[in-house]
């Protein structure tokens, strides 16, 4: 997916090259995400000579405007959705413009592939993978609200209408790019890439056992499976890991291995409970962490979303620089 397909798409209250990273790993990509490089355009060579050279143009002569996206025409019903298109409980309203031919719904931990094309309620087209030629692929729950609740209506084939209200997009105040108030959407259903099945939930999640390991920080730890490393990370590492993470009544806040590929990221700029455990860690190692809340996201989060209290990891660490 292209960066301009996250921008309007993907992010919720986060930066393009942060939409597809969890909790874990956010803090440290808002802390390292590079600025762009400012480029020096070259100095153009000079034209070959000729015998005969051309006259000179008129200095009111303009180069020529490069090649815009194709514009898709904005729907007749733009601006509101018309009356036999059905609402939801939340205020998402649908209408299905061509049936599918498959059968199953997208969960919200499967990828989709899609096609589609965005307009503001004045009809202003805003972003279309169909005007770029390539379809979008991404998680069902790593888009704004009413994309996650819309997909999982839709079956393979199937082309609809999404009139999504703000508060279901990026709000009546976007920002960052994203485009504001009411959003329509035609949305092509292309295929689902069911996640793989969730990891299962450790038998010790409410508490660590007694073999397990404690540092003085209060941060407990297991090994599950030895590495075939020798070398530590330092918090000045950049790691890539698998994980999943639960809190102490066993529900599964985030996983790594649900996405299908595994995360990277500075170890010094997530919770400190990641930072101090991934550093005892040697590549090849799985390690089960019971991260107290102080270590983690505190007893009340001031993060929209994070979990609360004492959390549980399962953590593969699978290289590091």
């Amino acid at each position: 997916m292209t960066s301009r397909t996250f921008q309007y798409i993907a992010p919720r209250s986060i930066g393009v090259a942060c939409a597809a990273l969890s909790l874990v790993a956010l803090a440290a990509c808002e802390k390292t995400t590079p600025e762009p490089e400012k480029v020096t355009a070259a100095a153009s060579p000079a034209p070959p000579p000729s015998q005969t050279a051309p006259p000179s143009p008129p200095e009111t002569t303009k180069p020529p405007e490069p090649p815009q996206p194709a514009q898709i025409p904005a729907p007749t019903d733009v601006g509101k959705p018309p009356a036999d298109a059905k609402k939801t409980a939340s205020g998402l309203a649908t209408k299905v413009l061509t049936k599918g031919t498959g059968k199953d719904k997208p969960k919200a931990e499967d990828k989709v592939k899609v096609h589609y094309s965005g307009w503001t309620k004045d009809g202003k087209m805003f972003d279309s993978s169909v005007a770029r030629g390539q379809p979008a692929v991404f998680g069902v729950g790593q888009v704004i609200k009413g994309w996650t609740e819309a997909l999982q209506l839709m079956v393979v084939g199937e082309k609809r209408r999404l009139w999504i209200p703000a508060a279901l997009a990026y709000g009546e105040q976007a920002g960052m790019g994203a485009p504001a108030g009411d959003l329509t959407f035609d949305v092509e259903l292309l295929e689902i890439m069911q996640a793989p099945k969730p990891p299962e939930v450790p038998k010790d999640v409410k508490a660590a056992p007694k073999d397990a390991k404690k540092t003085a920080s209060g941060l407990s730890y297991k090994v599950l499976k030895k590495g075939t490393g020798k070398d530590h990370p330092t918090a000045a590492s950049r790691v890539t890991v698998h994980y999943s993470g639960w809190t102490t009544d066993g529900k599964m806040f985030d996983s790594s291995v649900m996405r299908g590929e595994p995360t990277s990221f500075p170890l010094g700029g997530v919770i400190k409970g990641w930072t101090e455990g991934v550093q005892l860690m040697t590549v090849g190692e799985k390690t089960r962490f019971w991260i107290p809340a102080e270590l983690a996201y505190g007893e009340k989060p001031m993060r929209p979303g994070a979990p609360s209290g004492m959390l549980v990891f399962d953590i593969e660490l699978i290289s590091f620089q």
